[in-house]
C-alpha cells in the first residue's frame, strides 16, 4: 500500500482523535481557519516545514506507532531532522544480530552491487535526458570491485554532474552550493526518509551502514541503500526546473512537486512499482542477505 506524504508549510496545530490526525490550519489574512482529518494508518511521511507548527505527543506517538517518518525543517526550509519508530518488525532483535554480525566481505560485496547499480542508473538518466555518451560509465560500472576499492563511484559522479545540467556553467554538487542544489537536497531528504522508514519496517538498523560509517550520522545504512535511487530524484529535479524556471527559492509549488518522490514509477524485478513499494522490496532483500538467504540486493533499473 502506498502511504501518503504530508507537508505542512504554514502555521498548523496537529493532534490525534479517534486514530485520525486532526489538522487545524490557523486563520490567514486571506483565508479562514480550516480543519481536516487524515487516518493515521494512511500516512507514511510527515514534513514539518514551518516554525509555528505544533504537534501533540499523542499525534507523534501514533504516527511512529504506525511506522511513519517525521521530517523537521529549519528556518531555511531545509530538512534537518528525521524521527523513526524504535520497533518496526516482529523479529527485529534477530535481524539486528544478523546485520551486526554480517562479515566484512559480505558488506563489501553489497556495496559493490550498490555502486554498480547507481552508476548504471546515472548512465541511463544521462542518455534519457541529454543523449550523452555513457560508454565510459558502463565500463566503470562493470569494473567496480568489492567495496569499490578504486572509487569508481566518485569518478562516475564527477562525469555525471558535469553532464547533468548542461545549461548551467560550472555546476558543482554541494550541499550549500548554487541552484539547483537546494532542490536536490530537499528531494534527497524525502528519499532518505522513505528509505529509512523501509529499513525499520524490515527490522534493520538504519544507523549501521554497509559502507557509510560517519560516527555522527544516525542513518548510514539509509544513505547506502538510497544511492541507486538518487537518479530518480535527479530526473524529477530536472522536470521541476522545466516547470518552474525560477528556482532561486524552494517554493511551495516546487516542494509539492518534490513530495511526489515516494509515488514515482520505478522498474524493479522486471515490474513497474511506486518508489515507496520498491524501496521496501530493496530493504527486504537486504535483510535476506544479512540472514544468509540471498547474496544480491534487489535494486531498481532506470
Amino acid at each position: 500500500m502506498i502511504k501518503r506524504t504530508l507537508c505542512f508549510s504554514n502555521p498548523a496545530y496537529l493532534s490525534l482523535r479517534n486514530a485520525q490526525l486532526v489538522i487545524r490550519i490557523e486563520k490567514q489574512d486571506d483565508s479562514p481557519e480550516r480543519q481536516t482529518t487524515v487516518p493515521i494508518e494512511d500516512i507514511g511521511i510527515v514534513v514539518l516545514d514551518h516554525q509555528q507548527i505544533t504537534i501533540t505527543h499523542g499525534a507523534m506517538a501514533a504516527l511512529l506507532d504506525n511506522n511513519a517518518a517525521v521530517v523537521t525543517c529549519d528556518k531555511r526550509h531545509l530538512p534537518v531532522g528525521l524521527m523513526l519508530p524504535l520497533e518496526g518488525h516482529t523479529v527485529q532483535s534477530e535481524r539486528f544480530r544478523e546485520q551486526i554480525n554480517a562479515s566484512l566481505p559480505l558488506r563489501k560485496q553489497l556495496w559493490q552491487q550498490t555502486v554498480q547499480q547507481k552508476i548504471l542508473n546515472q548512465a541511463a538518466l544521462l542518455r534519457e535526458l541529454h543523449n550523452a555518451e555513457t560508454g565510459n560509465m558502463l565500463h566503470w560500472a562493470a569494473d567496480v570491485r568489492s567495496g569499490d576499492s578504486t572509487n569508481l563511484e566518485g569518478r562516475a559522479a564527477a562525469y555525471y554532474w558535469k553532464k547533468m545540467f548542461p545549461d548551467l556553467d560550472d555546476f558543482t554538487r554541494e550541499r550549500y552550493g548554487d541552484e539547483p542544489n537546494a532542490l536536490l537536497n530537499y528531494g534527497y531528504a524525502i528519499l532518505r526518509a522513505t528509505v529509512a522508514r523501509a529499513l525499520v519496517s524490515s527490522g534493520l538498523l538504519p544507523t549501521l551502514g554497509i559502507h557509510h560509517h560517519n560516527r555522527y550520522n544516525a542513518y548510514c545504512l539509509a544513505d547506502d541503500i538510497m544511492e541507486p535511487y538518487r537518479p530518480y530524484v535527479d530526473r524529477l529535479v530536472v522536470q521541476t526546473m522545466q516547470l518552474y524556471p525560477d528556482i532561486s527559492e524552494v517554493t511551495t509549488d516546487i516542494k509539492r512537486n518534490l513530495l511526489t518522490i515516494p509515488t514515482l514509477d520505478v522498474v524493479i524485478g522486471g515490474q513497474r512499482s511506486p518508489l515507496m513499494v520498491a524501496v521496501s522490496q530493496t530493504t527486504a532483500s537486504l535483510a535476506r542477505c544479512f540472514a544468509g538467504e540471498a547474496r544480491k540486493i534487489t535494486y531498481p533499473v532506470l
